[in-house]
């Protein structure tokens, strides 16, 4: 199971971190994501890690200012998100793939529940 949580609402320029708790199986040799999905808009990739190596992946949009990471002792997936901007405005969801990283929603056959993120301008 995943479960996603630390969403809310910041100004613009502002941070956030969301964390995603990895529960109820090994996650060794899993690829974790973080996607998000705006009001009317498809979900979208945001940032991927591989669990065993911890190797990220990027969307242009977020790179040099998110960052995800891992931790394996407490079966943790983080993303810290700085320098928000308005378009950041979105449900983000974290989800796992058996296989390494993907941009692809459909990789993806866990999911968690969303958590809001609202940056005002």
């Amino acid at each position: 199971q995943l479960q996603a949580s630390g969403g809310g609402m910041v100004q613009a320029g502002g941070s956030l971190r969301l964390s995603c708790v990895a529960s109820g199986r090994t996650f060794t040799n899993y690829g974790m994501g973080w996607f998000r999905q705006a009001p009317g808009k498809e979900r979208e990739f945001v940032a991927g890690i591989t669990w065993n190596w911890g190797t990220p992946l990027y969307a242009d949009s977020v790179k040099g200012r998110f960052t995800i990471s891992r931790d394996k002792a407490k079966s943790m997936v983080y993303l810290q998100m700085n320098s928000l901007k308005a378009e950041d405005t979105a449900v983000y969801y974290c989800a796992a793939r058996n296989g390494g990283t993907s941009t692809k929603s459909n990789d993806y056959n866990r999911w968690g529940q969303g958590t809001q993120v609202t940056v005002s301008s």
